[in-house]
């Protein structure tokens, strides 16, 4: 019995302070696909904490006046398609898709609120 966290949820996720949570949460779902789990609204409209699921992973947000910078990786069965999703989701790019020497194949962008999102696929066993 998990009564202590929420069915689904692991025991640790990304915290992401940014100005505008449901700018994201847009990308979020047009790159990734993902889920939104749970919004809550301040008295003044704004959010003040937000959910959403990629693949196995839960990532929280709460909107704030100076946003704080972030990065978060993402492992992904096809990166190539996921990365142009995220350029075509106002996405800018940080880092082209590369072979990085590590196994892995990665790029980087950068969502509407600076939040560097790692899009990865890992070729070679580790």
């Amino acid at each position: 019995m998990t009564n202590w966290k929420p069915a689904g949820y692991s025991s640790a996720s990304p915290y992401l302070m940014v100005a505008d949570a449901e700018a994201t949460m847009a990308f979020a779902d047009q790159t990734f696909q993902a889920e939104r789990l749970r919004v809550h609204y301040r008295d003044d409209g704004g959010i003040l904490h937000a959910e959403f699921r990629i693949d196995d992973t839960v990532i929280m947000m709460g909107e704030v006046a100076e946003a704080q910078p972030a990065h978060v990786h993402v492992y992904v069965r096809d990166a190539e398609t996921c990365f142009a999703k995220a350029v075509a989701s106002n996405g800018t790019i940080v880092q082209e898709m590369k072979r990085s020497g590590d196994g892995d194949y990665r790029g980087g962008v950068a969502d509407p609120n600076g939040i560097v999102w790692w899009i990865s696929q890992q070729e070679e066993g580790i």
